[in-house]
């Protein structure tokens, strides 16, 4: 039994199409149909042919729809598409279906030969539209010179395709060709087991990179990415592989120049040396860019000194600094160090000079250069390309840098020089400032060598030798000093300091205490004395700072004075660690002090301690820098100290090796602070060449003191100095007598000068002056001020002593040494 459809003269189905999958109708049911329907009208719109795929499409049989009007198939017929007035040649209707749904579809109508019937095709309306977006992405791909799709049947042999992308002569490939006709042999085999390994597995392929190189075409490697999967039948059998090749080869070298541009920038410039710079800008371009490197730089670059504003070949004086690979054989005109001949004038030099980065062939560059020899003493054997760029920054041009490629390497491209010129920016920048750090260290290094005293020195008193380290391990820069004074009386002043601070302007800091701690010393106070008027010295320099100036004004200081004659020391500390001595026996032990407070604080009187230095003991003072080291207690350094001062120092031992030793197994490396040591080795003067007398205050004392004087002199074998001695003795004496109370000491000592001291119970100080010719007196200091070659005053706790000096005359066998 039929059931008919309300609208329509055609049975309805008395059960629902219920496939799974396929085609859905209007209604959305499925329907499985994914096959092209034809039917044939006849000039009114009847059905007279109808075929199984249309059966299929609407569940009509032939037998149903035949001798029936088409207009009955189609619900809401367009009056633009009712039949027979109007034939469409294609269009979109709604059809119905034997279950009761309806089907969009797409039809094409067209006439049948030698008959007035007109054969229709329709499909589902959603196959053809996705047909034709499948078939405009296939024309979009195939249209893209980047992009090749490929369809490789079983044997991996080209079915299809467009262009290869960068095959060289940019015209489509032949069907029926395969990747080994087009690509080199191994790249060839790479890329069909990659493919093969697809069409077996049915695993795809998704942006996986091949480097190839072409048979014909550049020879720079292509690189391409390649998605590829397997193309299988209705039956789910394989029938091919689907490639996919994109051209990356621009995209890659994008991200290898910003890799190397942040090489660059990371492992360029670590160094502040000018040379270790330029090494490590050549290291970074090889084999990055290119198969050698050589950075040029003008000869004052290397010296810290700006180049000529001018920029040039020749006018640079160009010398090399870096290779890359040292080890490569280059040509005997670059070498480390070597001068870099000028080249001859040539419009490419011209605009290199202008800042231009240069790309030429071997045969361009050898055309610039002109001269045969030149050329076979600068280019390397085997080169075939180079790029020069000069390197420039701050408006200076500080050199320039080559790079060549030998062999098969491919020419430079004019990407490649604009990275060369971006990297050269770079690397100027980075050497510049080494060179500008360079310049200031030099300074700073000059300014210190002309604030610190010698490294040794050889007195009676002591023989000493200095070392400093600065922080950082830069030589030359840093507040910590020492100091070895030469007083008179043949006594030595010994110093250590440590001012607060690093750099210059603990430099400067360090200079002006120095010249201050000089100056009073020639006062020959007290050690305590001394330190007291030095804190109130700082306060001072403390107040001079602007108040937005951050630097603080502070410092620490020992002062130690050494009378060989006595061969006692006193030493006074502000602040300052305390010092070490070590006895003649090799045993050391840490000297205790009383410290008192930094230089900056003030207001605090200062303790001396006085000890016995038997002749050969080594006194040694340092700052903290020495004695801190990690997180170790301060004591603990000194502990340290104490002991490698015990080994390290021997009596056959210089004391410049021992300091040096000494600093390189105690300090931080590289010191967190500053670090200084200064070893003396006291010496005594004997008692032979001493001679004191005490003299009542009583004028006649006077003559008996010349009298005395002559004696001792002769003893010694100074009958040179007889005459001015015994002026100088009795204008001293005379005074003493005169101006002060008993008792009057006069005391000789001998060494390398006459040392002549009269010492009274008086502290007012004489002054030297030029009579008037009608004074009867004042002529005294006068006089003994034209006999010696110095002479002063000293006070101390129980008067003053006035002294003078004279050099004794040197013969081979008078040359008294301390013991």
């Amino acid at each position: 039994m039929h059931i008919y459809d309300a609208n329509s003269s055609y049975p309805a189905s008395s059960h629902r199409a219920t496939t799974s999958g396929g085609d859905t109708g209007h209604s959305g049911t499925p329907y499985a149909f994914d096959g092209l329907a034809a039917v044939v009208l006849d000039d009114r719109g009847t059905v007279v042919q109808w075929t199984g795929t249309a059966t299929d499409l609407t569940g009509f049989t032939a037998e149903e729809v035949c001798g029936r009007s088409v207009h009955e198939l189609v619900a809401n017929v367009p009056e633009e598409m009712r039949w027979p007035l109007h034939k469409p040649q294609s269009g979109w209707v709604r059809l119905r279906h034997r279950c009761g749904n309806t089907i969009d579809v797409t039809f094409r109508t067209t006439k049948v030969d030698g008959s007035q019937d007109v054969l229709v095709l329709a499909a589902p309306a959603h196959h053809v539209a996705n047909h034709e977006q499948g078939a405009a992405l296939l024309r979009a791909l195939a249209s893209q010179n980047r992009i090749m799709v490929a369809l490789h049947d079983t044997e991996l042999t080209l079915v299809q395709t467009n262009s290869m992308p960068g095959n060289g002569n940019g015209r489509g490939v032949c069907p029926g060709t395969r990747l080994g006709d087009m690509l080199c042999t191994q790249d060839a085999e790479n890329l069909e087991a990659v493919l093969r390994r697809v069409l077996t597995t049915g695993v795809p392929v998704v942006r996986r990179t091949q480097r190839v190189r072409w048979r014909r075409g550049p020879a720079r490697p292509q690189v391409l990415s390649l998605s590829a999967f397997r193309l299988e039948n209705a039956q789910g059998h394989p029938t091919g592989v689907a490639a996919l090749y994109v051209d990356d080869s621009d995209q890659l070298r994008a991200r290898r120049h910003l890799d190397l541009t942040r090489e660059v920038a990371e492992h360029v410039g670590k160094s502040l040396n000018v040379v270790r710079t330029a090494q490590e800008l050549a290291n970074v371009l090889v084999p990055a860019l290119g198969d050698l490197v050589a950075v040029d730089l003008a000869q004052a670059v290397f010296e810290g000194e700006e180049p000529p504003g001018r920029p040039g070949g020749g006018d640079l004086h160009l010398r090399n600094a870096a290779m890359a690979p040292a080890a490569a054989l280059w040509p005997a005109g670059i070498k480390p160090g070597g001068l870099v001949p000028p080249l001859p004038d040539h419009p490419l030099w011209h605009s290199f000079r202008h800042g231009e980065t240069l790309t030429l062939s071997l045969e361009d560059y050898a055309a610039a250069i002109g001269e045969p020899r030149l050329i076979e003493f600068l280019v390397p054997q085997g080169c075939h390309s180079v790029m020069v760029a000069p390197l420039h920054t701050r408006g200076l041009t500080l050199g320039d840098i080559s790079v060549w490629r030998t062999g098969r390497s491919a020419p430079f491209t004019d990407d490649e020089a604009d990275l060369l010129r971006q990297i050269a920016a770079q690397g100027a920048l980075a050497i510049d400032n080494a060179r500008r750090y360079a310049r200031e260290h030099r300074a700073a290094v000059a300014l210190r060598q002309r604030l610190l005293p010698p490294a040794t020195t050889d007195t009676a008193a002591a023989e000493t030798a200095g070392i400093h380290l600065p922080a950082g391990g830069a030589p030359g820069i840093g507040g910590d000093w020492f100091d070895a004074i030469a007083l008179p009386s043949l006594r030595v002043a010994l110093v250590a300091g440590d001012v607060v601070g690093h750099g210059i302007p603990a430099t400067a800091t360090m200079g002006r205490l120095r010249t201050a701690i000089q100056t009073l010393a020639d006062l020959e106070l007290e050690p305590s004395e001394l330190l007291g008027r030095m804190a109130d010295l700082v306060q001072r320099l403390a107040a001079e700072v602007p108040s937005g100036d951050h630097d603080f004004v502070g410092a620490t200081c020992l002062y130690a004075l050494y009378d060989p004659i006595s061969q006692n020391c006193t030493i006074a500390s502000a602040g300052h660690p305390p010092p070490i001595v070590v006895r003649p026996d090799g045993t050391s032990e840490v000297v205790r002090i009383c410290p008192g407070p930094p230089l900056a604080v003030g207001g605090i009187p200062y303790e001396s301690t006085t000890i016995h230095l038997d002749p050969g003991s080594i006194l040694a003072l340092y700052t903290n820098g020495l004695i801190e080291k990690g997180d170790s207690d301060i004591d603990q350094g000194v502990q340290r100290l104490t002991d490698a001062l015990a080994t390290a120092c021997r009596p056959d031992r210089a004391l410049d090796d021992t300091g040096r030793s000494l600093l390189t197994e105690l300090a931080d490396q590289p010191p967190r602070d500053d670090a200084a040591l200064l070893l003396a080795r006291t010496r005594a003067i004997p008692s032979e060449y001493t001679a004191d007398w005490e003299f009542p205050a009583d004028p006649s004392a006077v003559s008996k003191a010349r009298e005395t004087t002559s004696r001792q002199l002769r003893t010694w074998g100074l009958d040179d100095l007889l005459l001015p001695t015994e002026l100088i003795v009795s204008e001293l004496v005379t005074n003493a007598i005169r101006y002060a109370h008993p008792p009057v000491h006069l005391r000789l000592i001998r060494h390398d000068v006459l040392v002549c001291e009269v010492t009274d119970s008086s502290s007012t100080q004489p002054r030297l002056r030029h009579a008037r010719t009608t004074d009867e007196g004042g002529r005294g200091l006068f006089l003994i001020a034209q006999l010696t070659t110095r002479w002063g005053c000293r006070c101390n706790d129980y008067g003053k002593t006035i002294w003078a000096e004279q050099p004794i005359p040197r013969t081979p066998d008078d040359s008294p040494a301390p013991s």
